[in-house]
């Protein structure tokens, strides 16, 4: 049998094949070309690795610079968030405990602040459990006047006007030798039936506390036909509406009509409201009142429990 080279079938695999080459090797190729001037081989290659390395050492520092690109965008954010979560915060803290309001028979309402200091089961802390009649009419037909009554200095001292409600009956003690004109007011509305059937209109549980009367309407802009003048204005420093205080509510200096409100608990107002009177029987009833709350749940509107003057009646004058 003749000898077959078996090398001599298979495509020969050449000595500069670039598979097989060292790295050297196909450096060499790649740089050594005729008719071009060129460095010694050894510096030539030293060169080229030269600068492979440095190409490397590029791409890996734009790698890292991109990878702290996105750490600084992440905290970038992530300190946005947190500064936008601060402001909100401190927004409505501001917002839960600034302001004064004014009480007014223009529906002002008051500054919103936690606690009311009574409970949520109709009793106050010492008082009893509420107890109200049922459902109540409000006069349809309010009375009005042309001419304010003058002082009179035949009011005697400690005269007092008894408010019969649905709920029972508050008692509150004139202070006539501090604010005459208003008492004389007073009185003379409670003598001639102007609260008789008329409802208390507005509670506010939150900021200040008062339960709010005297308005035939019940819509808080209601009044006699006249005004009095501002009387016996306590400081503005402290507690100066303190708990069993009556004042008269207005719509701004001189304003005063007929609205007044009951002080259930120690509240702080501007100096704006002519004090006439204080609750000597029925602070209890007024603080279970408030303890059930408002009807919408705001912390100021009308009573969740209705409340209604049946009768006003004057004892002494």
């Amino acid at each position: 049998m003749p000898w077959i080279d078996d090398e001599a079938r298979l495509p020969c695999a050449r000595r500069d094949d670039e598979a097989i080459r060292t790295p050297r090797a196909r450096w060499k190729s790649r740089h050594n070309h005729a008719g071009q001037p060129s460095l010694p081989a050894r510096a030539q290659y030293t060169l080229w690795v030269s600068n492979t390395n440095k190409r490397q050492r590029e791409l890996a520092h734009a790698k890292y610079e991109r990878q702290q690109a996105r750490r600084g965008n992440k905290y970038d954010n992530r300190r946005r968030v947190q500064q936008i979560t601060a402001a909100i915060t401190v927004a409505v803290l501001v917002l839960g405990t600034a302001g004064w309001v004014i009480i007014s028979h223009q529906s002002s309402s008051p500054a919103i602040d936690a606690g009311n200091g009574v409970s949520a089961t109709g009793q106050s802390p010492t008082g009893p459990t509420l107890k109200c009649t049922g459902s109540t009419t409000t006069t349809a037909t309010p009375l009005s006047f042309k001419v304010a009554p003058k002082p009179d200095a035949a009011i005697a001292a400690g005269t007092q006007i008894v408010l019969d409600t649905n709920c029972g009956p508050i008692v509150i003690s004139t202070q006539n030798e501090l604010a005459p004109s208003t008492v004389a007011s007073e009185v003379f509305l409670a003598q001639r039936g102007y609260y008789d059937k008329t409802p208390c209109h507005r509670l506010t549980t939150a900021g200040i506390f008062v339960l709010q009367c005297g308005d035939p309407t019940g819509t808080g802009s209601g009044g006699p036909g006249y005004t009095v003048p501002d009387e016996n204005l306590p400081t503005a420093a402290g507690v100066n509406y303190p708990a069993g205080t009556v004042a008269m509510a207005n719509a701004g200096p001189g304003t005063s009509g007929s609205q007044f409100f009951l002080v259930y608990q120690d509240t702080t107002l501007p100096p704006n409201y002519t004090i006439w009177g204080k609750v000597t029987s029925g602070l209890d009833l007024v603080q279970a009142i408030a303890a059930t709350g408002d009807a919408g749940g705001t912390g100021d509107g009308a009573p969740a429990q209705p409340v209604v003057i049946e009768r006003a009646t004057v004892r002494g004058a």
